[in-house]
């Protein structure tokens, strides 16, 4: 993350899981687009009352209005450096996505995205959980459905090279 960058959409409680062949589960994070990335974080410093309380107002968020270009109180910048620096989070420059696109399903909407990272192809869809059930693992029960487009656009009109 570079020092001038601006968060420009933050979404939390969001479900990824890989697009691979025989791959299982899937991991909760946040998916934030600054105006020159799209990361996406699921081991954050953030606390987890801030957490809880976001979420909910989040799912109120979406009910009220579908559009994901939205940034939550409490988690700036600064905060987006520091959970930067864990490399288990995920940074992508715009031009390092091969293929960005979303699909409305009847359960809810998803956002599919392609990148190369470290020499590797990888494969996800990320979805806005609504619900969840804690035993045996963390899993979403039930799904948001979203606007993605200003979100998929945001990200097309910066790629230097369409694709």
């Amino acid at each position: 993350m570079e020092p001038d960058e601006k968060i420009q959409a933050h979404l939390v409680s969001v479900w990824r899981e890989s697009k691979k062949f025989l791959s299982i589960g899937g991991k909760e994070g946040m998916l934030v687009l600054t105006n020159k990335h799209l990361m996406f974080i699921h081991k954050t410093e953030s606390k987890m009352n801030w957490w809880k309380a976001i979420t909910q107002r989040q799912v109120v968020n979406f009910i009220k209005s579908k559009n994901t270009m939205i940034h939550h109180d409490g988690y700036n910048e600064e905060d987006l450096m520091n959970d930067c620096e864990d490399v288990r989070n995920i940074e992508l420059g715009f031009d390092d996505i091969s293929s960005i696109s979303f699909t409305e399903k009847d359960w809810g909407s998803s956002l599919q995205l392609e990148y190369q990272k470290d020499g590797k192809n990888e494969k996800f869809q990320y979805s806005i959980a609504q619900d969840w059930v804690k035993y045996p693992a963390k899993e979403p029960t039930k799904y948001m459905k979203v606007d993605w487009e200003p979100f998929v656009q945001y990200i097309k009109e910066r790629q230097k090279f369409t694709k």
